[in-house]
């Protein structure tokens, strides 16, 4: 599995499906998956979401979700990565960050995302990137503003529900 993204305290590899246990695992856990419209996940519904990630975001974009490893243990300790949207009109790029309860509070999610940011604008010809945050999701907005994104559309409504969408623009010295 291709290792995409190393920080200090983790790896960010690509998933395969020898992640089910443990990513079906953290989406069947209610208090990870309180913000997700869609709640929690069954075992077979997050089988094929990971198909799907495997199968067309890795192959049509050449990103995706990624399985977060915890460096020093070499734990599982959630998904993270780039997403696609159509937004609009225009394909925008979500920054997703999706932690274990066990390593909340460690900014863990804050390291990803930076890492992850910082790959997005090396890597792709975006010019910004976005996050989609429940308006109550207190812990992923702080996650989102220290990354340096600010709100670009509160209350936005799509097929999933209600969010906020926060962005950060390319700068001159991001790539």
């Amino acid at each position: 599995m291709r290792v995409v993204i190393r920080t200090d305290r983790l790896l960010l590899r690509e998933l395969s499906m020898d992640d089910l246990d443990a990513l079906a695992a953290l989406y069947r856990d209610p208090e990870v998956r309180r913000y997700f419209p869609d709640g929690t996940r069954t075992y077979e519904q997050t089988r094929e979401e990971l198909a799907w990630v495997i199968d067309v975001y890795y192959r049509r974009y050449g990103y995706g979700l990624w399985a977060a490893v915890d460096r020093g243990t070499g734990s599982f300790v959630g998904r993270c990565g780039l997403l696609p949207w159509e937004i609009g009109g225009r394909t925008e790029v979500e920054v997703a960050y999706l932690l274990d309860r066990a390593v909340w509070g460690r900014g863990l999610a804050t390291e990803a995302a930076l890492a992850i940011a910082g790959h997005a604008f090396a890597t792709l010809p975006v010019d910004r990137l976005i996050a989609m945050v429940d308006p109550a999701n207190t812990a992923s907005r702080r996650v989102a503003e220290k990354i340096g994104m600010t709100l670009l559309w509160p209350g936005f409504v799509d097929e999933y529900g209600t969010c906020d969408v926060y962005a950060v623009q390319r700068t001159p010295s991001a790539g």
